[in-house]
């Protein structure tokens, strides 16, 4: 397995079953360890989404990310570049998991974590593969509270056959080890402290 250098740039996609590419996310390598792969983001990162869920984005209009699932569903979609914007994002990715950790950061600090519910991942010449499963928690800054996202459009993505009823399995599972780690204060919240103050 080839193990990246700090300060490399990677691309992180998201590929559906079929082999095609749902989106790619430039980001910086800040450490990878047997623990995990961490990397970051800043504002202006290069991005590439599908059409209809950018639309979605830049109008404010979930209904066409309603769309867009539906066209995942059939496999054929089209790509178009973009810019991450508004926050810094570091992200927490152990090997093997169906989770990434990530910490959403303004120029207040740290807005919020957020656990994204993923593929484990599979590493490539420039980047890792893996695919977003949906659904998502996010988590107050001090881990005091907490509220799942975009479940209506998990229930979807599965009545449209996007999501196994193993990958439902494995989703339920990571569900519960994140819980955990966030009542145990495991890593990544273990040094919790000091991802608050980093930028």
């Amino acid at each position: 397995m080839r193990t990246f250098e700090t300060g490399e740039t990677v691309v992180r996609r998201d590929v559906h079953r079929t082999g095609h590419v749902w989106s790619e996310h430039a980001l910086r390598v800040l450490a990878d360890t047997s623990e995990a792969l961490v990397t970051a983001c800043a504002p202006g990162a290069e991005t590439r989404w599908p059409a209809l869920y950018a639309k979605a984005r830049a109008d404010g209009d979930r209904s066409l990310r309603t769309d867009a699932f539906d066209a995942m569903a059939t496999g054929e979609w089209e790509l178009t570049p973009g810019r991450w914007q508004e926050t810094e994002v570091r992200l927490w990715k152990p090997p093997g998991a169906w989770f990434s950790v990530n910490a959403f950061y303004t120029a207040a600090g740290l807005r919020n974590w957020y656990v994204n519910f993923e593929h484990p991942t599979t590493r490539t010449g420039d980047g890792f593969d893996t695919f977003d499963l949906t659904v998502d928690l996010v988590v107050d800054p001090d881990l005091s509270q907490w509220q799942w996202k975009d479940e209506d459009e998990y229930d979807h993505v599965r009545r449209l056959g996007i999501i196994t009823d193993t990958e439902h399995q494995a989703v339920d599972d990571a569900r519960t080890q994140v819980l955990a780690m966030i009542e145990e204060r495991s890593a990544p919240f273990t040094t919790a402290a000091a991802w608050t103050s980093w930028r």
